[in-house]
């Protein structure tokens, strides 16, 4: 990672929705950040998403928005699940998810007063799979589901005290 970049965190806009739709390249990456939408991700669907979560925060990476998150459910002083998990694809393998992972734990923590995070990421995902133990989160379950192929596959379910 360059020693040159900054990141900065604030909440999401509306005016960040067009950047944040062309984050996922297919259907698939689509499917791993939000199952329930359709392809392509639209700035309605988005802003849908943002309407019934909690927490909508980006990550800006020189100034240019590079990553969004948020929280899909939340339990008052017990967890947060964080969901919407994006990087652009420009900034990926620059340690934008590392630090969008931990601005939503602060936020979890702040906010809610969690004890954990929860999140979970489908088994082809292999980023998100390698990501989430090197951040400190253990397996705690494993739940099979349906693509957007109506494939199996299995969600493997992630936790981390906070």
């Amino acid at each position: 990672m360059p020693t040159t970049s900054s990141f900065t965190v604030r909440p999401a806009q509306a005016a960040d929705l067009a950047a944040v739709v062309t984050f996922p390249q297919d259907a698939d990456e689509l499917f791993y950040c939000y199952p329930k939408a359709s392809w392509p991700l639209s700035v309605g669907q988005l802003a849908a998403a943002m309407a019934e979560r909690r927490d909508s925060t980006v990550v800006c990476l020189d100034d240019r928005v590079a990553g969004f998150a948020n929280f899909y459910q939340w339990q008052h002083g017990e967890y947060c699940a964080l969901g919407n998990v994006m990087v652009a694809p420009w900034a990926r393998g620059q340690g934008v998810a590392q630090r969008l992972i931990e601005a939503m734990e602060a936020l979890a923590r702040q906010h809610f007063k969690a004890r954990e995070m929860r999140v979970s990421c489908f088994n082809a995902n292999s980023a998100g799979l390698l990501l989430y133990p090197r951040l400190g989160y253990a397996l705690s379950g494993l739940v099979e589901r349906r693509d957007h192929r109506q494939q199996r596959v299995a969600l493997l379910q992630f936790s981390k005290p906070l």
